[in-house]
């Protein structure tokens, strides 16, 4: 992870002693003030800081916050998704998703290991859109749908 840049937040009570948003990896709530979530970078979930990590914590955030607002128990949860994509030619692409603790959450049901031009695409092309049109609108919550699809519903 890299360091804090030390914004406004880190030495304010919202922050742990290492100056992140103090949340509750799994709800995003924070975990002394209950009215308060954080997503995306300055939250204490430790995940790499990427777009794929912000859109998968949408989702949660928008359940829980709902749930809240109604007095329900929280019960979204944030399992850790991030995504890497690493280019590794000019026109190969090895698509790394993970989870907490290293678990595997690839989207697809092919080694995204394995160096492709598909995936090579999907970068350039496909993911782009989804972050300018649909993350940053609220309406792309991370490829947790996809992934469910892709695998028959055993993830």
């Amino acid at each position: 992870r890299p360091a804090p840049l030390r914004p406004v937040y880190a030495a304010s009570p919202l922050a742990d002693t290492a100056g992140w948003v103090d949340v509750n990896k799994h709800t995003l709530q924070h975990n002394k003030y209950q009215n308060v979530f954080a997503i995306g970078d300055c939250n204490s979930c430790p995940t790499a800081k990427t777009a794929a990590k912000v859109a998968a914590e949408s989702g949660v955030l928008y359940g829980n916050v709902r749930k809240l607002m109604k007095g329900k128990a929280l019960k979204e949860g944030y399992d850790g998704y991030t995504s890497c994509p690493l280019t590794v030619g000019n026109d190969r692409l090895v698509l790394a998703e993970f989870g907490y603790d290293g678990a595997i959450l690839e989207t697809f049901p092919f080694n995204q290991a394995k160096p492709m031009w598909l995936t090579y695409f999907l970068k350039k092309e496909v993911m782009p859109p989804l972050y300018w049109h649909g993350l940053i609108r609220g309406t792309w919550r991370g490829p947790g749908l996809f992934r469910k699809i892709s695998h028959f519903g055993t993830v």
